[in-house]
């Protein structure tokens, strides 16, 4: 049933595309796990438990926590920005920054907004920034919005004012609570802000060249813990996090994997989310209801509800755009469905 699915990632390595590779797939509630190749193009071998940094697989893990707090009642979807970070006063709800409605972020364009936001060092990029969550948000605030709330869509930068608002409302770092409401209870211990352990940590590759290598910018913890991106796991680690969700488990998925976009910022998303495809709440979402995202240091993880299936497939060479993804490993999957 899933030697189909290994060929496609093995065929990735035998082209030298990337250096390895391991995949996690539950199908119908059988779950294998596959390794193939090595963890530096002259590394040691790749090992089930390697350490990946997983890039935008971490937004909808924060969208995950969010969900949680609120089900604690420590903050509601609905309330303002602003309520928390008085530095980005206006319209702006927790809703409109899992949505990437909030006027926040980037597209494919190039446009004033986000050229102030590359001079002023708050630009997404592959590694983690060097700055504090706090100074993050004061240099943002300098950054003008393209549209009020709700009246666009725009990627990546609301998930990092998340993981700001979070930290403040809860009053500890999102590493705690995280741990405490999602990585304790369902059994996910390689997955945090850095590699506790470098020897088990993947080098990062970006157009044939190393990213990060295992004691680079993953090596201690970061002063700025995202939720757009940052965090490293395992395959296995995220395999069971995506199955929790598919299977209701720990949170109520529902809202998260509906559709959440207007026709018009479904258009403006289609560059990065692919068309046919929109946005949930800190995940991506398709017309046939399949959910999940692309991380990218190349990374992947897709729920299916319709054939049953979770795939995880993480490997270590970054993506060269927002199309460059993984179709045909979900295919395979489906196919083995």
């Amino acid at each position: 049933m899933f030697e189909a699915i290994w060929r496609i990632p093995d065929a990735r390595v035998r082209s030298g595309d990337t250096p390895g590779y391991v995949a996690a797939v539950r199908i119908k509630g059988t779950t294998a796990v596959h390794v193939n190749g090595k963890m530096a193009f002259d590394g040691p071998p790749m090992q089930p438990d390697t350490l990946f940094r997983i890039a935008s697989l971490t937004k909808p893990i924060g969208a995950a926590l969010t969900l949680l707090l609120v089900e604690d009642g420590v903050l509601s979807l609905d309330d303002p920005v602003e309520r928390w970070l008085p530095e980005l006063p206006g319209r702006a709800t927790v809703r409109h920054l899992l949505t990437f409605t909030s006027g926040w972020g980037v597209g494919m364009d190039d446009t004033p907004a986000r050229q102030a936001m590359r001079d002023l060092g708050v630009h997404p990029g592959p590694l983690t920034p060097d700055l504090t969550g706090d100074e993050f948000v004061r240099r943002l605030a300098q950054v003008p919005r393209p549209f009020e709330p709700g009246d666009g869509w725009l990627y990546d930068t609301s998930m990092d004012v998340l993981s700001v608002l979070l930290a403040r409302a809860t009053g500890k770092p999102v590493s705690e609570s995280l741990q405490t409401r999602i990585f304790g209870p369902l059994g996910m211990p390689d997955t945090a802000y850095f590699a506790r352990d470098r020897t088990r940590l993947a080098t990062a590759y970006m157009n044939g060249e190393i990213l990060d290598p295992p004691d680079g910018n993953y090596a201690a913890p970061p002063p700025f813990e995202e939720l757009a991106s940052g965090l490293v796991s395992t395959a296995s680690d995220l395999l069971r996090f995506f199955t929790a969700m598919a299977d209701g488990e720990h949170v109520d998925t529902a809202e998260m994997t509906r559709d959440q976009l207007t026709d018009a910022q479904r258009a403006m998303a289609a560059p990065i989310v692919g068309e046919g495809n929109s946005w949930g709440l800190g995940t991506g979402v398709s017309a046939t209801g399949t959910w999940g995202w692309n991380g990218g240091t190349g990374t992947t993880a897709v729920v299916d509800p319709a054939n049953d299936t979770v795939a995880v497939l993480l490997t270590q060479r970054a993506l060269t755009g927002p199309l460059d993804g993984f179709d045909e490993f979900h295919a395979a999957v489906a196919g083995a469905a």
